[in-house]
């Protein structure tokens, strides 16, 4: 429908890895089916054990649980509308569902960046306050860490998606991704956005540095006490209790870091998407994993969930 010199977008068409051979995409198809599945059924195990399990209502599982829970929704709001493109039987997306693709997009990712820095708070004060740790963390107290580690994701995702959609969209109407993320939309609109890029940048920065920030100075207070420790059995006693937190946001940092700081003229396309697939896909399957291996308490938790359900199957008639 034209609107003056412009045309009214009211729906986009996601290349997602269209580029592709239709036998790679398959492939892909398989893949990612596997992947999200995977991760699905990982993440909803960890909320449940942890749910069921007595031992593993401490603070740290309580965190582990909004980790996983927040890894579900992020799945949910990305992968199968990529299965679908893969297919392509489904590459379009609704104006409005593009937009609500987005705000979820930037929701959950704040969410996870103040929540693994919340995570990061908790081994701080379990390792270097461990007398304090039950007073400290107490119920209300990581209740309040839990919706202050969620809320920044409703303001970055409200301003950022409500102001992109209110630019005009003019010629093609094809993203360039696999989902809609920020900048591949941003390049399909006919207007001067110079002020929304600085607040795209700055906010960015904000909600991905200020928790790095956080995290790396819980990290240097925590290696500081395990360095005091005098025997080497405590040192990696007090490091395995953060060791698996500490993978998991290497994993995202890393990922999100080499999407959204590396140099625009080493930033195609192509590579942003393979990038993406890391922190959008694979981290989320990996996180629970990671976890559970890592993790005594969580595979003792597991084998004690899944014997007594055993033993309530083998008891009903």
């Amino acid at each position: 429908m034209a609107g003056g010199n412009w045309t009214r977008v009211e729906e986009f068409i996601l290349m997602s890895f269209s580029s592709l051979p239709t036998e790679i995409q398959l492939l892909l198809f398989l893949t990612f089916l596997i992947i999200y599945l995977v991760t699905l059924m990982g993440n909803t195990l960890i909320i449940l054990v942890t749910l069921a399990d007595p031992m593993l209502h401490s603070p740290m599982y309580f965190f582990l649980r909004n980790l996983s829970f927040l890894e579900i929704g992020f799945n949910l709001v990305i992968v199968p509308k990529m299965l679908g493109t893969l297919l392509a039987w489904d590459t379009t997306i609704s104006f409005l569902g593009c937009a609500t693709q987005m705000y979820f997009f930037f929701f959950f990712g704040g969410a996870e960046c103040f929540l693994l820095a919340t995570m990061a708070y908790d081994r701080y004060v379990a390792i270097c306050s461990p007398l304090h740790y039950p007073v400290i963390m107490n119920q209300k107290t990581r209740a309040k860490l839990a919706v202050a580690s969620w809320f920044p994701g409703f303001p970055v995702a409200t301003v950022q998606t409500t102001w992109l959609f209110s630019f005009p969209f003019c010629g093609t109407n094809k993203v360039n991704h696999f989902f809609c993320d920020s900048p591949p939309v941003l390049r399909l609109v006919c207007a001067d956005t110079a002020l929304f890029e600085i607040y795209a940048i700055v906010g960015t920065i904000l909600v991905v540095m200020t928790p790095c920030l956080l995290i790396l100075c819980s990290y240097t207070r925590i290696a500081a006490a395990i360095l005091k420790i005098p025997s080497a059995k405590g040192k990696h006693k007090a490091f395995s209790t953060c060791s698996s937190h500490l993978l998991v946001v290497s994993l995202f940092y890393v990922s999100l870091s080499l999407t959204y700081f590396r140099p625009k003229s080493n930033n195609s396309p192509e590579s942003k998407k393979l990038l993406s697939l890391s922190y959008t896909v694979v981290t989320p399957m990996l996180n629970p994993i990671i976890y559970s291996l890592r993790n005594n308490e969580v595979k003792n938790a597991f084998s004690r969930t899944f014997r007594k359900a055993l033993g309530l199957r083998n008891c009903i008639p």
